[in-house]
């Protein structure tokens, strides 16, 4: 089963299209999967025969376990026990592989839907375990943020200061006009939730969805992990108003052009938060978030995305999307991201504060853009009124990672390649 998204556990095979027997070649498509991410074809990684189906229709099974055998020739001799899938190119690191699930197939009732605890998986550095012992928390307590629910040290003393009462997490709020406030978000919850709620007798009952349940945990843990932080810009669209409209384009590809030059000269925010310290990322992977139908959100991946000129990069991102919102997106898609970018301005939004798409540290938001009088510098010196279209940028970064300082200049320069760029020479015959 291939890895569909950063935080799927598990996938289920609803329709094999190809039978033992078949011959395969390479990106034919194999079966059909669904997640609480995603509903996909997944093609063939290699070419060959169809030899056995391990896994059959209907059935549930973990990520990295053995779908089916594929050999050179019809009559190679094969074992089960080494049918692996390759790794995702796209992949950060390598990772340890599962051991092959003992046939027959468990039925779906006797699998376990559950993220596997880090603790289970031995990943506890020497200080993490000092760390521990010092406060008296077991592993099981602690909430595992790191890479495949690693425990980190942050987690262990976000644990230890949570003991027995709820924690505030401070939320700062920034807008480019130089206005600042702050105002706690909602505590985190104890240990001991309250009463939960049951519908009554006027009252609809919607059951979550497994795209649902997924997003709520994914949201969940990302705001006990990250100091989440808002900072937030005016971009006066104006000057590529002309070229976006010339070439047909939407705002998004011009602002995700702007980003990733942001993130070239502000590199930290391309990173993640490791144990005690800051991972940067050489490749910038940029997430493009987009809703499936009011009833999903997936984050499609456009790899190596700062290799790509505006043109390229915005068909790459149309072609995601489309995808995303027709089910068809596959592995490599979901995976890797290193920044992500949510646009909600399509409904005339205008701050908007995004959750971070762990394991990221940062993620811009897109909102409206409207009409609005603004002042404009005039030759004689002094300023008239026009009307230009404006919009906002909301960044929400984690300040564990950086200051607001920084996030500010990224946000900052992004603003100032969209307003005084020639994007003419970007997006041209």
């Amino acid at each position: 089963m291939p890895q569909l998204g950063e935080t799927v556990t598990e996938g289920t095979i609803t329709a094999w299209l190809k039978q033992p027997g078949d011959t395969i070649a390479p990106d034919d498509a194999l079966f059909e999967v669904s997640t609480e991410k995603v509903d996909t074809e997944v093609p063939a990684a290699g070419g060959g025969v169809l030899r056995e189906l391990l896994v059959p229709e209907g059935a549930t099974v973990a990520i990295g376990t053995p779908l089916a055998v594929i050999t050179a020739t019809a009559d190679e001799p094969y074992d089960v026990s080494t049918a692996v899938l390759p790794p995702s190119p796209h992949a950060a690191a390598p990772a340890a592989r599962p051991a092959p699930a003992a046939r027959p197939v468990p039925a779906p009732a006797a699998r376990s839907a559950a993220i596997v605890p880090a603790a289970a998986n031995g990943f506890l550095s020497p200080v993490v375990r000092a760390l521990l012992a010092e406060h008296g928390l077991d592993a099981g307590d602690v909430i595992g943020s790191g890479r495949d629910g690693r425990i980190t040290r942050a987690d262990v003393l976000a644990a230890a200061a949570n003991q027995g009462r709820p924690q505030p997490v401070p939320f700062a709020f920034t807008m480019g006009t130089g206005m600042t406030g702050s105002t706690p978000l909602p505590p985190m919850m104890p240990a001991a939730p309250g009463p939960v709620p049951v519908a009554g007798p006027d009252d609809d009952v919607i059951e979550f969805t497994k795209a649902r349940r997924a997003t709520a945990e994914h949201m969940v843990r990302s705001l006990r992990t990250s100091a989440h932080t808002l900072v937030g810009t005016q971009v006066d669209y104006h000057h590529l108003e002309p070229v976006r409209t010339a070439a047909k384009l939407s705002y998004l590809p011009f602002v995700a052009r702007a980003v990733l030059d942001g993130l070239r000269a502000f590199p930290h925010l391309n990173a993640s938060v490791g144990d005690d310290e800051l991972i940067v990322h050489r490749r910038v992977h940029l997430g493009i978030a987009v809703d499936v139908d009011h009833q999903a959100l997936v984050v499609p991946v456009v790899h190596d995305a700062d290799q790509l000129r505006m043109t390229a990069l915005s068909a790459a991102v149309a072609d995601l999307a489309a995808r995303a919102r027709a089910k068809r997106l596959g592995a490599d898609d979901l995976s890797g991201g290193t920044f992500t970018i949510t646009n909600v301005g399509r409904y005339g939004t205008v701050v908007t504060a995004p959750v971070i798409n762990q394991p990221q540290i940062a993620i811009l938001s897109m909102d409206g853009v409207r009409m609005t009088p603004v002042a404009v510098p005039t030759p004689q010196g002094d300023h008239a009124i026009a009307v230009h279209p404006v919009g906002n940028l909301s960044l929400t970064f984690d300040h564990r990672a950086v200051d607001g300082a920084y996030a500010a200049a990224f946000l900052a320069h992004v603003r100032d390649v969209l307003e005084q760029r020639d994007w003419s020479t970007e997006v041209g015959p």
